[in-house]
Parts: structure tokens; C-alpha cells; sequence
């Protein structure tokens, strides 16, 4: 019976992941989506790119993005965050995440940079965050378990790329970059509220907001804004790694680099998929 209820589980946070794996139909002036509503792209300025969660997410459930266009000349990044404003409520969607979005209250957003702070209690010491192994298949956040394969962004393997592979290896793709993948969920506390975790190709950021309330629905907030010109939403599945995942993890971590995949005796579609193309 236990292991049918968790089954259970498994299966309606899937499907509920696949329904909000999309933008809401309210966004920014800005912004264009395309006809499956999984990639928002600002089509002028910087501004006025400002788009959500098709659902609010559930307690643990990650809205995952990945930077698919960058546009030079601006300055500023990708900004992410959660609100517990109802899209289809609001009269005119904020012209910036930051500050006008936030400071309608209920909303928590942060700017995406090649570094993230921590949010402490008062007197609590800053910790290292502790480094898990590229190839351990789940993050944990507290109680919230998740694939990290699909959590990880990897650039595209050039005819080189095998000179960096080490640096491919330990995912050190900055987190601004195009391929990076951004997400944001909230994790449910004893006292009844949440914090709000940020994770950056499939590292977790620590706690960037506390406290958020739980009594009502939160939504995942995407400004796609100033250098960041296109992202697209990467659906995530809970549950254990599929047959797939768990071969390419272990070709990854027995072969010398990935140009030597070409030559191992695969299937062309499994051999790309090792190279994360």
C-alpha cells in the first residue's frame, strides 16, 4: 500500500509538472511566445519581459529554464522569482520584475549573476555549499528530490571541446551564459512557510527568500530581460532516472572525453544524447 501511494505521488506530480512546464498566456508587451508557449522571447528594448508559471507550482516542484538567446548591449541578466499573484488578476503586467513586480508585495525575485547570495537568519553562519558529484542522479533540497541530469545546462561539444573536457565534466558553464539552466521552487518548512531556492545548472543556490507564505498559490516569475533575449522551459520528471539517463551516465564517466563517444559501437540518437546535443 505504501509503496502504491508513492506511486501515486510520482505520477500526479508528473503530470502537474507537465502542465506547468509552460508560460502563462499573460506576459509582457515584449514578449512573444511561441505556439507550444515553452519559449518566451523579448522581441525589442529590454524591458517589458516579464512572464509565469502557466500553473502555480506545487510544494518541491521546480520551473526549470534555459537561456536560448543572448542579446549584446545591455547590461543586466535573467531575473527569477515566484509571486503569489495570480497573472490573469493583474490589470497590466509590471514593465520590471524588479522593482515594480516586487513591489507590489507577495513577490520574491532575484537578478541571476555569476554569483548568488545566501539569505540568513540573524546570527546564522554563511556554510560553504557543499559540492555534490556530477554524477549523483538526484538533488536533494531538504525533502524535494529531483533529477539532476535534466537540471544541468552543458554548452554544445565543438570539434575541440574535448581540450575542456574536465571543466565540462565539473559544469563550470557560467551561469549567464547561453545552455545555462535556471530554475526556482520553494521548500515547505515546519512552521508552515517556505523558503525559496534558486538552482543554477543543477546547483542549489541555498535559501534566497524566507518565509514566503504557503496559504496561497505561488507562481514562478521569468523577467526575460536586457542580455537575456530568449529562454525556453525544460520540463522536468520526477522519479527515479529513466534507463537512458542512468547508461549515459555511466559511458560519461568511463570514457576519456567526449569525442571518443563517435567511436563506441551506439546507436547515433543514444551517442548524441551522451553528448548532451
Amino acid at each position: 500500500r505504501g509503496q502504491l501511494k508513492i506511486a501515486v505521488s510520482v505520477s500526479a506530480m508528473a503530470a502537474r509538472c507537465r502542465l506547468a512546464a509552460r508560460f502563462h498566456r499573460v506576459h509582457g508587451t515584449n514578449v512573444r511566445l511561441d505556439a507550444s508557449r515553452t519559449r518566451a522571447t523579448r522581441v525589442e528594448s529590454f524591458a517589458n519581459g516579464l512572464c509565469f508559471s502557466q500553473e502555480p507550482l506545487a510544494p518541491g516542484q521546480i520551473f526549470l529554464v534555459e537561456i536560448e538567446e543572448k542579446e549584446l548591449g545591455w547590461c543586466g541578466h535573467l531575473r527569477v522569482g515566484l509571486t503569489a499573484h495570480d497573472p490573469q488578476s493583474l490589470e497590466v503586467v509590471p514593465e520590471y520584475s524588479l522593482p515594480d513586480l516586487v513591489n507590489m508585495g507577495d513577490t520574491w525575485v532575484f537578478a541571476i549573476t555569476r554569483s548568488h547570495n545566501r539569505v540568513t537568519e540573524d546570527g546564522e553562519e554563511v556554510r560553504p555549499r557543499a559540492q555534490g558529484s556530477p554524477w549523483e542522479p538526484f538533488l536533494l533540497i531538504e525533502q524535494v528530490r529531483i533529477p539532476r541530469d535534466t537540471l544541468v545546462g552543458r554548452s554544445r561539444p565543438g570539434r575541440y571541446s574535448h581540450i575542456l573536457d574536465d571543466l565540462y565534466k565539473m559544469n563550470v558553464l557560467p551561469a549567464t551564459a547561453r545552455r545555462s539552466r535556471i530554475g526556482v521552487l520553494y521548500a515547505p518548512q515546519p512552521d508552515g512557510t517556505a523558503d525559496m531556492h534558486i538552482i543554477i545548472n543543477g546547483e542549489d543556490m541555498g535559501p534566497s527568500a524566507r518565509r514566503l507564505p504557503t496559504t496561497r498559490p505561488l507562481y514562478a516569475v521569468v523577467d526575460v530581460f536586457a542580455s537575456t533575449k530568449s529562454v525556453r522551459v525544460i520540463p522536468v520528471e520526477y522519479g527515479f532516472p529513466s534507463l537512458q539517463t542512468l547508461c549515459r551516465l555511466v559511458i560519461q564517466k568511463h570514457i576519456v572525453h567526449r569525442l571518443a563517444i563517435d567511436g563506441l559501437d551506439l546507436p547515433p540518437p543514444l551517442k548524441s544524447f551522451c553528448k548532451h546535443e
